[in-house]
C-alpha cells in the first residue's frame, strides 16, 4: 500500500506548541482582554476610557465653609443640648486617661498633683460654667491643632501612636474620644468658650472662641492649673437651667456616673451648727439667769457649792456650707470578673441603678464574645412594677446602653421581648459603631445579635424547658422519672372508679377531664382552664370590662368552656370520697362532697359562681351533718303571743313642771 503523502506532509504536533492562542483550549487566550476592554461600558464608557480619565484627570480635595459647617455641628448634629455636659466630661476623662497611662513609665509626669479627677463648678453671678480636670493638658501647638480643626480628635491620634509603638493595652481601650466634634456641643449652650490649659511641655495658654473664629494667648496669670485643662462656658440666656445644681446632678448621673475618674461638684448643703451667741444676747441671758437665783433664794435655802468656770454659750444654727460633693460613687461592677463581686455589691449596684428599695430575686453577670463582645449584668426584680400591665408592649428603658462606661441611649423598642420586659439591667461595648453623636448604634443588626444572647442569658435556668401556664391544664414540675411514672400510673389505676364517677354521675355536665394532680399539697383538688379556655383572673377581667356586651358570642364561647377539675390523691377528703363512690355510687352526701368541693374550688381558682343560693344551701346540709343534726329536720316558728300574755306596761311617772317646782319654793321662802 502505498504511503499517505499528505501525512508525510503535516508536521507533527509538539507539547512546545503555545496552544493559549487558540479560543478553543482551556484557559483565556490573549485577545480575550483587549475584547472585554471593548465590549464593557460604563455609562458610554469602556474600561479603556475609563482608565485613561483616571490617568488624567485633575485630582483635588474638598473644600469646606467652615463657619457653615460649626453651624451644622452645633444645630444639627445633637438631638439634646444635655449632650453637651458628656462630650466634655469624656474629654477630660481621656485627658486623665492620657496622664494616667504616660505615669505608667514615668511616675515623675504627675509632679506635685497626683490626683485625677474632674471638678465642676458654677459661677451663677457671671452666668459660666467651669469644668476642671487634672489632665495631661495642652500645649499651644494642641490648642491650635486640635481645637482649631474640625473632626480632629486628639485622643485618636494619641491610640494611633501607642499602636505603632506596640504598647496599647487595656488600659488604652478606656479612651472615649473618636470623632473630634465632641468638644463643639460646648456651643450648644454657650455663646462664648474658654479653654485655660497647661502642658507639662508648656506654659499655660489660654484659648477662645465663640465659634466663628477662635484665639490663643499666653495666660497672663501665669501657671495656676499646675496641670490639666478648664473649660469655662459663658451659657446662653436660653440655657440658664444649666446653672442649677440638681439640673448638672441628674445629667452627670445619667450619662457620666461610670467614668473611671472622680467627678465632683461645688455644691450646697444645709448643716446644723453651733455657734457662740454674742456679747448682748450673752448679757440678756444672764440677766434672766439671775432672776430666776433670786426668786429661789425666796423659796427655800441656797446651799453654796464650788463655782465652776463659765462655758461659753452657743446654740444650734443652720448655716449653708459649700463644698466639693461625690457624684459618681457607684462603680461599674460589670467590668469586674462576676467571681470578684460579692452579693452585696450587686445589691447595691442595683438599687442605685434601677432606683428600687428591695435587692434583686437574681441576676446574671456575663462576658458576650462574638460578633460583637460586651459585658453586661442583668437583674429580675423581687415584684413586678407598679405599672407593669399600663406599660406592656409599650418603650421601656430598663435596657441601658453604654459604650466605655459613657451612657449611650436607653431609647430601644425592641431589645427585650415583651414576655422579659421587666428585666433591668445594662450593657456596655468598647467597639459598638456608633453616629457622630453618639446618641445612637450605626448598624441595627448589631442590636438583633445583642438581643439574642440577651434572651439566652436572661432564661439559664429554664434549660430548654417550655414556659407554662400555671392556670391551664398539663403543668409538668421537674422530669418524670420512670419510678415516678409508674406511681402516677398506679395513682390513676387506683382511683379510676372515683375520676369517671366524678366525671359520668357526680359533676357531669361541668367537667370536661379529671385528672391526678402533680401540683395540689394542701388542696383536695383545683380547677384548672383548658388549652384554649380563659383562666379564673381572665374571665373576671372580662366579664368586667366597661364596655363588655352582655350577650357576646365570643365571652360566652369561652366561659362556658368545661374546666378539667385534678384531685389530690392522698387527701383525706378524696380518699373518702372514693371510698363512698366504691360503696355506693347513689351516695346523696357523696354528691353534695363532691359539689361542694366543685364550688370551693372555683372560688379558689377564680371562677365566678353561677348559682350562689345553691351553693349555700349545700353548705348548710354539710353543717347539719357535721353538727348531727337531720338533713330532713324543718325549722319550727313559735305562735304569736296573746295579748293578755303579753306583760303589762310600767306606770307612766308624773311630770313635773320645772316651773311650778320653782314657784311652789318661792312661796315657801
Amino acid at each position: 500500500m502505498p504511503p499517505n503523502t499528505e501525512d508525510d506532509e503535516k508536521p507533527a504536533a509538539t507539547v512546545e506548541e503555545d496552544i493559549g492562542k487558540s479560543r478553543d483550549a482551556s484557559k483565556t487566550d490573549d485577545e480575550a482582554v483587549a475584547r472585554e476592554e471593548e465590549a464593557i461600558k460604563i455609562d458610554g464608557l469602556n474600561v479603556a476610557q475609563m482608565k485613561e480619565l483616571r490617568e488624567k484627570g485633575e485630582k483635588s480635595e474638598f473644600q469646606a465653609e467652615v463657619s457653615r459647617m460649626m453651624k451644622l455641628i452645633i444645630n444639627s448634629l445633637y438631638r439634646n443640648k444635655e449632650i453637651f455636659l458628656r462630650e466634655l466630661i469624656s474629654n477630660s476623662s481621656d485627658a486623665l486617661d492620657k496622664i494616667r497611662f504616660m505615669s505608667l513609665t514615668d511616675k515623675e509626669v504627675l509632679g506635685n498633683n497626683p490626683e485625677l479627677e474632674i471638678k465642676i463648678k458654677v459661677d451663677k453671678e457671671n452666668r459660666v460654667l467651669h469644668i476642671t480636670d487634672t489632665g495631661i493638658g495642652m500645649t499651644k501647638q494642641d490648642l491650635i491643632k486640635n481645637l482649631g480643626t474640625i473632626a480632629k480628635s486628639g485622643t485618636n491620634e494619641f491610640f494611633k501612636k501607642m499602636q505603632e509603638s506596640g504598647e496599647e493595652s487595656k488600659q488604652a481601650s478606656d479612651l472615649i474620644g473618636q470623632f473630634g466634634v465632641g468638644f463643639y456641643s460646648a456651643f450648644l449652650v454657650a455663646d462664648r468658650v474658654v479653654v485655660t490649659s497647661k502642658h507639662n511641655d508648656d506654659i499655660q495658654h489660654i484659648w477662645q472662641s465663640d465659634s466663628i473664629q477662635f484665639s490663643v494667648a499666653e495666660d497672663p496669670r501665669g501657671n495656676t492649673l499646675g496641670r490639666g485643662t478648664t473649660v469655662s462656658l459663658y451659657l446662653k440666656e436660653e440655657a440658664q437651667e444649666y446653672l442649677e445644681q440638681e439640673t448638672l446632678k441628674t445629667i452627670i448621673k445619667k450619662y457620666s456616673q461610670f467614668i473611671n475618674f472622680n467627678i465632683y461638684l461645688w455644691a450646697s448643703k444645709v448643716e446644723t451648727v453651733e455657734e457662740p451667741i454674742e456679747d448682748e444676747d450673752a448679757k440678756k441671758d444672764e440677766k434672766k439667769d439671775e432672776e430666776a437665783k433670786e426668786e429661789k433664794k425666796d423659796e427655800e435655802v441656797e446651799v453654796e457649792e464650788e463655782k465652776e468656770e463659765k462655758k461659753p454659750k452657743t446654740r444650734k444654727v443652720d448655716k449653708t456650707v459649700w463644698d466639693w460633693e461625690l457624684m459618681n460613687g457607684n462603680k461599674p461592677i460589670w467590668t469586674r470578673s462576676p467571681k470578684d463581686v460579692e452579693e452585696t455589691d450587686y445589691d447595691e449596684f442595683y438599687k442605685q441603678f434601677s432606683k428600687d428599695t428591695e435587692s434583686p430575686l437574681t441576676k446574671t453577670h456575663f462576658v458576650a464574645e462574638g460578633e460583637v463582645t460586651f459585658r453586661s449584668i442583668l437583674f429580675v426584680p423581687q415584684k413586678a412594677p407598679y405599672n407593669f400591665y399600663q406599660e406592656f408592649g409599650k418603650h421601656l428603658d430598663n435596657i441601658k446602653l453604654y459604650v466605655r462606661r459613657v451612657f449611650i441611649t436607653d431609647d430601644f423598642q425592641d431589645m427585650m421581648p415583651r414576655y422579659l420586659s421587666f428585666i433591668r439591667g445594662v450593657v456596655d461595648s468598647d467597639d459598638l459603631p456608633l453616629n457622630v453623636s453618639r446618641e445612637t448604634l450605626q448598624q441595627h443588626k448589631l442590636l438583633k445579635v445583642i438581643k439574642k444572647k440577651l434572651v439566652r442569658k436572661s432564661l439559664p435556668e429554664f434549660e430548654g424547658k417550655k414556659f407554662q401556664n400555671v392556670a391551664k391544664e398539663g403543668l409538668k414540675i421537674g422530669e418524670d422519672t420512670d419510678k415516678k411514672k409508674d406511681r402516677q400510673k398506679s395513682l390513676e389505676t387506683k382511683f379510676k372508679p372515683l375520676t369517671d364517677w366524678l366525671k359520668d354521675k357526680g359533676l357531669k355536665d361541668l367537667i370536661e377531664k379529671v385528672a391526678i394532680s402533680q401540683r395540689l399539697s394542701e388542696s383536695p383538688c383545683a380547677l384548672v382552664a383548658s388549652s384554649f379556655a380563659w383562666s379564673g383572673n381572665m374571665e373576671r377581667i372580662m366579664k368586667a370590662q366597661a364596655y363588655a356586651k352582655q350577650d357576646d358570642a365570643n365571652t360566652k364561647f369561652f366561659t362556658k368552656q368545661k374546666k378539667h377539675l385534678e384531685i389530690n390523691p392522698y387527701h383525706p377528703l378524696i380518699k373518702e370520697l372514693l371510698n363512698r363512690v366504691e360503696n355506693s355510687p347513689d351516695d346523696h352526701t357523696a354528691k353534695d362532697i363532691a359539689r361542694v368541693m366543685f364550688d370551693t374550688a372555683m372560688l379558689r381558682s377564680g371562677f365566678a359562681l353561677d348559682q350562689t343560693s345553691d351553693f349555700a344551701s349545700r353548705i348548710e346540709r354539710m353543717l347539719r351533718l357535721s353538727a348531727n343534726i337531720d338533713p330532713e329536720a324543718k325549722v319550727e316558728h313559735e305562735d304569736d303571743l296573746d295579748e293578755e300574755e303579753q306583760p303589762a306596761e310600767a306606770p307612766k311617772e308624773e311630770e313635773v313642771d320645772d316651773n311650778e317646782e320653782d314657784t311652789k319654793e318661792k312661796d315657801e321662802l
